[in-house]
């Protein structure tokens, strides 16, 4: 086996447990919405994003449409085109069109982090990397939505408490250092929780209320942050 590639593997072991223990919430969440084993299965293997996939399966559940979902996934995985521009400028000369194409599709936020710290990314490290983080996700998945079939549901929603943990791991640290993403936070939280609770906004669906919410707190942080800095 390529020293590359075996360095590349070993380097995404850490995130792949990650992944594993994380995505257990994800099967759970998507069998107590309705899916099957199988089909939550599927939908971890084409799709390596935590907060698109949990958004995913809750607008399955509450039945929105094809325009929602593609737009809902627009929005939250719309940084990770940055990330892969970002890429781009390390790659060597060893990436085809074909390879850049295929191995965008495994551009997470820790993969990206790990990528970023390296001088250059050779495609067989790259490879390496993707693949225990790719591994553990769908092996989690599959293992979630087995036990969400069998166990009880007063354990099942324990379990699927993991998914709203890893959000908070997530976020906490950020809000920490940064006002701006406290902000917009704050204002996700509050849009999304009014659009949920004032009758005035009950016709909004559950997937353009994500949309909007998400944008309009990106767009206030942005503005505020923009004229704290030059104030």
């Amino acid at each position: 086996m390529n020293t590359l590639f075996k360095q590349g593997f070993k380097d995404g072991i850490p995130i792949g447990l990650g992944y594993l223990s994380v995505s257990i919430g994800i099967g759970i969440a998507a069998v107590n919405s309705g899916l099957n084993v199988i089909t939550a299965l599927l939908i971890s293997m084409t799709n390596l994003t935590s907060a698109g996939e949990a958004a995913g399966i809750s607008l399955i559940a509450a039945g929105g449409t094809l325009l929602e979902m593609a737009m809902v996934q627009l929005v939250i995985n719309l940084r990770y085109s940055l990330m892969g521009i970002s890429l781009s400028q390390k790659l060597d000369g060893s990436f085809t069109t074909g390879h850049r194409l295929f191995l965008s599709t495994f551009i997470t936020d820790e993969n990206f982090a790990v990528l970023s710290g390296q001088e250059k990314v050779n495609i067989r490290y790259m490879y390496g990397l993707v693949l225990a983080p790719y591994i553990g996700w769908s092996a989690g998945t599959f293992i979630g939505a087995s036990a969400g079939m069998v166990l009880p549901p007063s354990v099942t929603t324990a379990l699927g408490m993991a998914l709203y943990g890893m959000f908070v791991a997530i976020f906490v640290p950020a809000m920490k250092k940064n006002k701006g993403v406290t902000l917009a936070v704050v204002i996700a939280v509050l849009l999304s929780t009014m659009m949920r609770v004032v009758p005035a906004f009950s016709c909004i669906s559950y997937g353009f209320s994500v949309i909007i919410a998400s944008v309009a707190a990106a767009v206030i942080s942005a503005y505020v942050s923009y004229r704290r800095a030059i104030a």
